[in-house]
């Protein structure tokens, strides 16, 4: 059991720096905080994916408010993602009840889980760019009308599935292929519609592990006090940095979180 009055410092200042760099670079919530549990904190896989997802429905869930305010949440691409993203994420916490009590072996797989999850996201901030321009320069290979739906919810489905098991997956990776498939977005739409839809994602998936008992409260208050403040810092410093310096320190520091989970 976590002891919140004493270790309560800890997680409020994890917290504090997670949510730095997600106002700076509006990435890196889940692909932070999840590493960063496991292995500083040596928080069981299972409870530090439980708690990052209760962690990230709230977060995600005043960013929703915002966007929402400002009209850059596209609900028809959030309806096609949700459709495709809440049946596997419901599939998987089924399957997790199914499995039964977290063994050795089950913690080394959402271990791994996590850790090509981290490096997915890495490639997808390092790459982003170059993929976007292949796409602008390629229009003819972009799926349009059903196959467009189709291939949506196909996304949906395969983030529905990483964000379940790893609670890694919903931001940067949802965010690049969401371009992928409609690069006439703006990057304010993009944003919008990518946290819109991982509300109720990281909702149901964090009731889910709440249900499989992998949520504990005491960390996750610990996480909201030092992260609320510090997304708002890091907004501000955005204006000042530069946008692709702290994404490519972002991505540099994912992909040797994502080798060592990996590897171990």
């Amino acid at each position: 059991m976590i002891h919140f009055l004493t270790d309560s410092s800890h997680f409020i200042i994890s917290g504090a720096l997670v949510g730095l760099l997600v106002g700076m670079t509006g990435v890196g919530g889940g692909s932070l905080m999840t590493p960063l549990l496991t292995l500083i904190f040596e928080i069981a896989p299972t409870a530090a994916v439980g708690t990052d997802l209760a962690f990230a429905a709230i977060t995600k869930g005043f960013g929703t408010a915002a966007h929402r305010l400002h009209g850059n949440v596209r609900w028809d691409i959030v309806r096609l993602l949700c459709i495709g993203s809440i049946s596997t994420a419901i599939l998987s916490i089924l399957v997790s009840k199914y499995v039964g009590p977290v063994s050795k072996d089950w913690n080394h797989v959402i271990s791994i889980s996590i850790g090509i999850s981290v490096l997915l996201t890495a490639a997808s901030l390092l790459f982003r760019s170059k993929i976007l321009k292949w796409v602008q320069e390629n229009p003819r290979y972009l799926p349009t009308g059903n196959a467009l739906k189709t291939a949506t919810i196909s996304v949906g489905a395969v983030i529905g599935i990483l964000v379940t098991v790893s609670s890694i997956g919903a931001g940067a990776i949802g965010a690049t292929l969401i371009l992928l498939l409609y690069p006439h977005l703006k990057a304010s739409e993009v944003a919008g519609t990518d946290i819109a839809y991982a509300v109720p994602l990281t909702a149901l998936a964090g009731l889910g592990h709440w249900w499989l008992g992998n949520v504990h409260f005491d960390l996750l208050f610990g996480l909201l006090i030092g992260s609320v403040p510090a997304i708002w810092l890091g907004a501000k410093l955005s204006s000042v940095l530069s946008e692709r310096a702290t994404r490519t320190t972002l991505a540099g520091t994912l992909f040797l979180v994502g080798i060592k989970l990996v590897s171990s």
